[in-house]
């Protein structure tokens, strides 16, 4: 069935933070399907000669628009002439976020109203705006990338964590109000996953090993693993799939037992008791 089996060729998918970081190889991996691409970026000069290196590799039909996602006429400008130029919209990607990292009691307010701008309300305005076309057509899909650290806080993050936290809840409100048109509204939760935004943390060999001994499958995860739980969102292979947060974090989430320390070591200790008995 190769590719075929995902059936993105054709579809228009709109892309936030398109340029420079994970966005980059979520686009890339789209066009290999056949979508055809809206990329949304702050520079317009990058986002434009993004649009054109993929449409020339790939030869789909990508455009790229100068936006601010946290600014509501530059969204639905955005909109407009995504509408205008394709005449629909199937897939929205959010990934367009930052990370500041501050102990609570230094967080500076206006660190914190930037956070809150850019991972919440910017994802809330992309989605009203993209998801009022979704809604006259009957069909949409929204993924939103957000991180285990929703669930347990990145601690001396700042804001980063509350407001994915909220981007989940989001997310479960556009599926609870939208399913009955047709629009799916789905999260994808990564952690100990190699990005543009954690490349520095693994610089240091013995921080990437201890965060390999985190995971059960005891490797650190890959922009092709974000981008393959991307993919499977955005086709109507997840079409009962709504309201959902999906994990891409290796296991991560079910090792907190593994993390107590035995005797020995864990594996070794329960080898040594079995064979004594």
């Amino acid at each position: 069935m190769g590719d075929k089996w995902l059936d993105l060729a054709g579809k228009v998918v709109v892309v936030t933070g398109a340029v420079g970081g994970m966005g980059t190889k979520f686009t890339e991996k789209y066009a290999e399907q056949g979508a055809n691409l809206v990329l949304l970026d702050l520079s317009k000069e990058k986002v434009e000669q993004r649009a054109r290196e993929l449409s020339n590799k790939f030869g789909i039909d990508a455009i790229g628009i100068s936006c601010n996602t946290a600014d509501e006429t530059e969204v639905q400008a955005a909109v407009t002439k995504t509408i205008d130029h394709f005449q629909q919209v199937d897939v929205l990607l959010n990934t367009a976020a930052i990370l500041r990292f501050s102990p609570l009691e230094d967080l500076r307010l206006a660190e914190w109203r930037q956070a809150v701008d850019i991972n919440l309300t910017g994802y809330f305005l992309t989605s009203q705006r993209f998801g009022k076309e979704m809604i006259k057509q009957h069909h949409g899909s929204i993924i939103h990338i957000s991180t285990i650290a929703s669930r347990f806080p990145e601690t001396y993050s700042g804001a980063y964590s509350t407001t994915k936290a909220a981007v989940n809840m989001l997310s479960k409100q556009i599926a609870a109000e939208w399913g009955q048109f047709g629009i799916r509204s789905n999260c994808i939760l990564p952690c100990l996953v190699k990005t543009p935004l954690s490349a520095d943390f693994y610089s240091d060999p013995q921080v990437e090993a201890g965060r390999k001994k985190l995971t059960a499958s005891k490797r650190i995860g890959t922009l092709e693993d974000l981008a393959n739980a991307v993919l499977y969102l955005s086709s109507n292979r997840s079409d009962y799939s709504n309201g959902a947060e999906l994990t891409v974090e290796g296991g991560f989430g079910i090792m907190m037992g593994d993390q107590i320390p035995k005797p020995g070591g864990r594996r070794e200790y329960a080898i040594k008791h079995h064979a004594t008995k």
